[in-house]
Formats: structure tokens, C-alpha cells, sequence
């Protein structure tokens, strides 16, 4: 039995952040189900590389919106990476996810938080690392310099993921449904707030990487993190092709 087995999150979300944590909560046996719509388009390397462990379903909400509820009727998790208030126009409001639902575990990811003067605007790492100044620090006094990483999307990722275990956890303790959100501006603070540190002379580091079969060949990959014992997180399978599931649990 894995941490997470009997756990279904429905994970409504597309580049980077919110499919790391979906890919997270997979590898711990939550059963995942991706939902995507046939007519946006996704980035083929990211929607490969952030799918292990999944099933992925497409679903077109200006014509059949009931699939989705009815998905929603049967999850524990389900997490939000759409532009703050556009999911509440089509009538899908964390209200009526518990209504219909209840005990229901809302995760939401946004670039700048749902409060303020910038809360419902879009955006995504490198902008936000413009605007947090993280770009400034990295640039050469001329110009700006982003990270060589995503590194605000995948903080965010695994932040989200521990956000859902931990409102499974006070669902299980306390009852009730339960609501978590997070920004990529919030956590471009945070980890400023680290400090700083010199890279090791290996950081890439052949021992975290391993291989799987799957339908677009043999993919090489980063492990999931974590060092639980006797609950090593692992990907039970390969990245799907985009809408390859049924929308069913």
C-alpha cells in the first residue's frame, strides 16, 4: 500500500507548476487524472516530462461541462492552475466544488496570488522573475538574467503538493473541505528569503536519473524526491499521450 493509494486528484492545470505537483502526488500512488481540452495546445517536451505517473483526458468546458463535475464528484483533490476567476465564470467556484463534493481539497497556483492590484493577472516564471527583481540579481547591470531554471514553477509544484496532503491530512482530523493557495510571486520570496549558496562541483549528479519505455521511446529522467522509508515515491507509469484516458475514474 503507497502513501497516497485510493487518493484521486483531478488536476486541472498546464505548464510546469501545477503538472509538478500533480506528478508528485503520483508518485506517492495518487491515482491522477489530467484534464486538458483537445483544442489548447500544450508544450510537447514539458506535457512529456511532467505526465509520469498519469492518465490524461481531454474535456471541452464550452460544450460539456457535466463531464467535469461529474469527475469532480468523485475526487479528494483537485488542483487550479487557471488565471485566478476564470474557472468562477464558468460557475466551477470553490462553493460549489464542496457543495458538490464535500470534503474536497482545492489547491490553487497562480503567478501573482488572487489578492492586490495584480491578482488576476497571468504570468509565469521569468516574468515573475522580473517583477520580484530575482532577474536583476542574475542580469550583468545592463540587462536582466533569468534563472537557468524554472525554478519558481517546480518550488511552487512540490509547495502545492504538500498543500494537498496537507489538507488530506485535516480533512482526515478535523473534517470539512479544504482550500490551499499559492503564487509563484510568494514563492520567488521565499526562497529569496533562503539566502545564497554556491553550487557543488557536480550538479548534475548521474545517480538521480533513470530510464522508462514508454510511447514516445526510452525516456530518461530525474527521480522523484523524497527518502521516505518503506514509501520511496516512484512513477508506476510512463507519460500518457494527450487525452489517450477516458474522462472516468
Amino acid at each position: 500500500m503507497r502513501p497516497l493509494s485510493g487518493v484521486r486528484v483531478l488536476d486541472l492545470t498546464r505548464v510546469i507548476a501545477g503538472p509538478v505537483a500533480g506528478r508528485m502526488l503520483a508518485a506517492y500512488g495518487a491515482d491522477v487524472l489530467q484534464v486538458g481540452a483537445e483544442h489548447v495546445p500544450e508544450l510537447p517536451g514539458l506535457a512529456v516530462e511532467t505526465a509520469f505517473g498519469k492518465r490524461s483526458c481531454h474535456i471541452d468546458l464550452r460544450t460539456e461541462p457535466e463531464k467535469l463535475w461529474e469527475l469532480i464528484a468523485g475526487a479528494d483533490v483537485v488542483l487550479r492552475g487557471y488565471r485566478p476567476g476564470a474557472l468562477e465564470k464558468s460557475g466551477f467556484t470553490v462553493e460549489e466544488l464542496a457543495k458538490v463534493r464535500p470534503g474536497i481539497v482545492v489547491v490553487d497556483i497562480s503567478a501573482y496570488g488572487t489578492q492586490g492590484p495584480w491578482g488576476g493577472r497571468r504570468g509565469f516564471d521569468s516574468l515573475v522573475q522580473m517583477v520580484t527583481g530575482i532577474a536583476h540579481e542574475g542580469g550583468d547591470g545592463v540587462g536582466p538574467g533569468p534563472l537557468p531554471c524554472q525554478a519558481l514553477d517546480h518550488a511552487t509544484g512540490y509547495l502545492a503538493a504538500f498543500a494537498a496532503v496537507a489538507g488530506l491530512s485535516r480533512r482526515l482530523e478535523e473534517g470539512g473541505s479544504w482550500q490551499a493557495e499559492l503564487s509563484l510571486a510568494r514563492t520567488a520570496w521565499w526562497l529569496d528569503e533562503l539566502g545564497r549558496g554556491e553550487i557543488g562541483d557536480d550538479p548534475y549528479a548521474g545517480d538521480l536519473l533513470d530510464t522508462m519505455d514508454s510511447v514516445f521511446g526510452k525516456l530518461t529522467f530525474v527521480r522523484p524526491p523524497g527518502l521516505i522509508e518503506g514509501a520511496e515515491p516512484y512513477w508506476a507509469s510512463s507519460p500518457p499521450r494527450r487525452g489517450e484516458h477516458a474522462p472516468l475514474w
